[in-house]
């Protein structure tokens, strides 16, 4: 019988396909994470969340 794939190996294996995504958005948190404010990251979010989305898809 097949082993099932845990969701969170899925969300693992979608993310290492966007690593320069996450790198990213990592880096623009962690440039100022004292001042964080809504919408300070957006771009390089929804970028990650592109990607994210599409390495799910392909699944």
């Amino acid at each position: 019988m097949p082993q099932k794939t845990r969701p969170v190996e899925r969300i693992a294996a979608a993310v290492a396909k966007c690593p320069h995504e996450s790198a990213a958005y990592g880096k623009c948190v962690l440039a100022d994470y004292n001042n964080m404010s809504k919408d300070k990251c957006l771009a390089e979010f929804l970028r990650l969340k592109e990607c994210f989305t599409a390495a799910m898809k392909k699944r």
